[in-house]
């Protein structure tokens, strides 16, 4: 095993250092330079899982799979501000409990209480159930290209006043 840091081969056990805000296994050389970590990484998914009878399975997929995905990559659009006021008064209106709604679309209550408090933001699989289940739209739609040509004529960008600059002369 290589030390993340100086890329070194690590003699021993490596040592799990938290380093800028990054937890990294390390050689003894490079621990100074962080500071120790007790708890196991959690991000290290890579490693074969082992079955009953001791063989070593094949991970399901590559390790780049598993890379922790932003909000922002499985949005369509801009999600409303008052996305958690919405998701309240839809589940209300349906008489349905913040129970009922989890059970509905197959997620946790407290995800539910989270989201309508608004201490969470839902993301793309949770919204698009949300959405589903309680007939409503979070998301505002982007704005398409007959929308953004008559928004130009309204007010002119740069663009157009190099192109009324060049006309001039």
């Amino acid at each position: 095993m290589q030390c993340e840091m100086c890329g070194e081969a690590i003699r021993g056990s490596p040592k799990l250092v938290r380093v800028e805000g990054a937890e990294l296994q390390v050689c003894s050389k490079c621990e100074k330079f962080g500071t120790e970590v007790q708890q196991v990484r959690r991000t290290d998914l890579a490693r074969p899982a082992v079955s009953r009878q001791g063989a070593a399975k094949a991970p399901a997929a590559s390790p780049s799979a598993y890379r922790k995905r932003d909000l922002f990559d499985y949005m369509e659009g801009d999600i409303v501000e008052d996305y958690a006021d919405r998701i309240r008064k839809a589940r209300m209106a349906k008489g349905l409990s913040q129970k009922d709604l989890a059970m509905l679309i197959k997620e946790k209550e407290h995800l539910i209480k989270k989201i309508e408090n608004a201490e969470l933001m839902p993301e793309e699989d949770v919204r698009k159930k949300l959405e589903k289940a309680l007939e409503i739209r979070l998301v505002d739609a982007p704005v398409d290209e007959a929308e953004k040509k008559i928004q130009s004529k309204l007010a002119p960008t740069l663009g157009d006043l190099t192109i009324i600059r060049k006309a001039r002369k």
